[in-house]
């Protein structure tokens, strides 16, 4: 029993430091890469010109966007997660049992604790 326990701890240290190893030896390989002159590094005016979707931008860098494109995108992706974390759930709710029930119910209730703020603070007004 104890054995199991260290044996998938053991997996998630060894994934962690895959996750640490592998990003980092590709940026070390890169930037050696480029000390050898096997990547090529020519800036120019036109390289390190603004570019968005194909089109030429109006104003500089800091152009001032709506905020509430930012605040659906993010409603967005926590009502996207939440049905990533209820259908493994619902597909398992017989085995689960009752605890899970009453978990994924306070869940819910949470979210829709959150959903009726941000409906109150008018945060899905379009103005």
């Amino acid at each position: 029993m104890l054995d199991d326990y260290y044996r998938q701890y053991g997996l998630v240290l060894m994934l962690t430091g895959a996750a640490i190893v592998v990003p980092l030896s590709m940026l070390m390989m890169s930037r050696m890469a480029q000390m050898f002159h096997i990547r090529p590094h020519k800036p120019s005016p036109v390289k390190s010109d603004i570019y968005e979707c194909g089109m030429e931008t109006i104003g500089g860098r800091w152009v001032q966007f709506n905020f509430r494109y930012y605040l659906f995108a993010l409603l967005f992706l926590v009502f996207d997660v939440t049905a990533i974390f209820i259908y493994p759930w619902a597909i398992k709710l017989r085995e689960l049992g009752d605890d899970a029930l009453f978990t994924m119910m306070a869940f819910i209730g949470i979210l829709a604790v959150g959903w009726a703020y941000a409906w109150r603070k008018g945060a899905f007004e379009w103005k």
